[in-house]
């Protein structure tokens, strides 16, 4: 039987131009790459699945490749490949959380001082950095003052704040933003349609919303909710796998209170209860509509292009029509 692939690991990007929401990291890379200022050691931070991971061994592959084009590696030389497949000798990714002893330091200290076997640089990718304990990044320290040149180094944390100044101030650092709901929303039109997957925007916009700026995220939803239901995907569908209330129905709430309808309320509330939603989700939810609501009402709607979609704002400015903020 063949192993089945997720989405997150089978539309993982391959190159810079595959990497979405992360423009001033990639931009600044590739010109780094084309014009020969190569740093020896950089930091990616930022939350979980926006591309910190990914971006470490796509610089990888296109400092290695023997074969780049525009600074972008070509995925199919002996080098690119050996990344690809995890078995580059002279690319190691290394957990921080599960390698964080001082003595896995000392092994890395002692073998990077030795030239790359087959490829340009020998690289050291080490996740979840911040684990590290203190007497391991200070056995770290001296090889960042005094590295190798071929030596590079590429930290990808999600708590920044624990790294120590010692070593943030000898790396080149780069805050990896958070995905717009857009973004997330156009990437999963993209996959449906070459997954040979019918979905309405509706289901796609809600998973989008649901990962709150994580792509892998998103594509983890979107997986579930395939298994549940095969190859059309519905509002419904997701609601079902996520159990969260659909927006529509607070949104005729967040109209009965503007219109001071008590009434309209409390039976809005008697389905909530009979339906035994996640009061907390729907009060979250009624507490954003709201935000949005206010910025709205000021005119300054432009501030949420990249989180709702465009029949929310349409609906936004009809709730607030007649209202002051």
């Amino acid at each position: 039987m063949s192993s089945y692939q997720v989405l997150a690991r089978k539309w993982r990007p391959m190159c810079f131009a595959d990497v979405k929401g992360q423009d001033h990291v990639v931009r600044t890379i590739k010109n780094s790459i084309l014009n020969n200022r190569l740093a020896h050691a950089y930091i990616f931070s930022g939350s979980r699945g926006i591309g910190k991971t990914s971006v470490a061994r796509i610089l990888a592959k296109a400092v290695c490749c023997e074969d780049p084009s525009d600074g972008e590696p070509c995925n199919k030389c002996r080098s690119c490949l050996e990344i690809i497949s995890s078995s580059s000798i002279d690319v190691q990714e290394i957990d921080g959380a599960s390698n964080n002893g001082v003595d896995s330091i000392r092994e890395l200290r002692e073998n990077i001082v030795y030239p790359p076997v087959s490829m340009k640089y020998k690289i050291y990718i080490i996740d979840e950095v911040h684990m590290l304990s203190n007497s391991a990044f200070n056995a770290l320290l001296k090889t960042l003052e005094e590295p190798p040149p071929h030596g590079l180094f590429i930290f990808a944390t999600t708590e920044p704040h624990k790294i120590p100044q010692t070593i943030v101030s000898r790396c080149q650092h780069f805050d990896f933003k958070k995905l717009g709901l857009e973004d997330i929303y156009q990437t999963l039109v993209s996959i449906v349609k070459q997954e040979d997957v019918e979905a309405s925007s509706h289901a796609l916009y809600s998973i989008a919303r649901e990962a709150r700026g994580s792509l892998r995220d998103s594509l983890s939803i979107l997986d579930q909710v395939i298994s549940f239901t095969g190859k059309k995907l519905e509002i419904s569908d997701v609601k079902t796998i996520l159990g969260f209330v659909d927006r529509s129905f607070v949104y005729e709430i967040a109209r009965a209170i503007i219109n001071n309808n008590p009434g309209e309320c409390l039976k809005y509330c008697r389905t909530l209860f009979n339906e035994a939603y996640d009061e907390k989700r729907v009060i979250d939810t009624l507490v954003e509509i709201f935000r949005d609501l206010v910025f709205v009402s000021n005119g300054i709607s432009g501030l949420l292009e990249n989180e709702l979609p465009d029949h929310e704002i349409s609906e936004l400015k009809q709730l607030v029509s007649g209202f002051s903020s």
